[in-house]
């Protein structure tokens, strides 16, 4: 029974995505809209381009080989490429201009209205062991006070640790400075 809920939950998973819901709907969008750029394509633009010859743009083509006409003559039907580009292309604009810009648009808006998103600033590796040196130092120094001394020894001639003398060793490693090895 728990394999079933885990199923069922990766599949709501699946579908609540919102690459696979985009995807649906262009589907569904395309295929709707194929019976009105075929419309336009053909009552439309045919026409005009019949107006330079035929209306059908499927019976332009370019014989090869012998007759077209002819069982034997080789044709290259460039018309049907043609009316199939100009279905594709009409159809492109027609998901673009009335589905992508106004859902872009919303989503700029809503954007607007939810206020600037700041990114966290991500550390470098440098910063982050200059933390965690910090800290490392800080606890101890701590654990020192709780047992009555105040330096603890193991700290002297380390990195970065407090002590009395400045041995050129315990500078800084994000200065890049001091003779220290890495």
């Amino acid at each position: 029974m728990s394999e079933t809920k885990g199923i069922l939950s990766g599949f709501k998973e699946f579908l609540m995505r919102g690459n696979v819901i985009e995807l649906a709907v262009a589907v569904v969008v395309g295929a709707a809209f194929t019976g009105i750029v075929t419309s336009v394509v053909e009552g439309v633009i045919n026409p005009l381009i019949g107006a330079f010859g035929t209306q059908d743009l499927d019976k332009y083509e370019l014989c090869l080989t012998g007759d077209c006409d002819a069982a034997g003559g080789a044709a290259i039907r460039w018309g049907s490429v043609l009316t199939a580009s100009l279905t594709f292309l009409m159809t492109a604009a027609v998901v673009y201009f009335l589905m992508i810009m106004p859902m872009n648009r919303f989503n700029a808006r809503r954007a607007a209205k939810a206020g600037p998103h700041e990114e966290p600033v991500s550390k470098t590796e440098l910063e982050i062991l200059i933390e965690i040196r910090d800290e490392l130092i800080a606890q101890r120094a701590a654990a020192g006070t709780e047992t009555g001394t105040e330096g603890a020894p193991a700290l002297v001639g380390q990195r970065g640790a407090p002590s009395g003398e400045d041995t050129g060793a315990d500078t800084d490693p994000a200065s890049g400075s001091g003779s220290g090895s890495r």
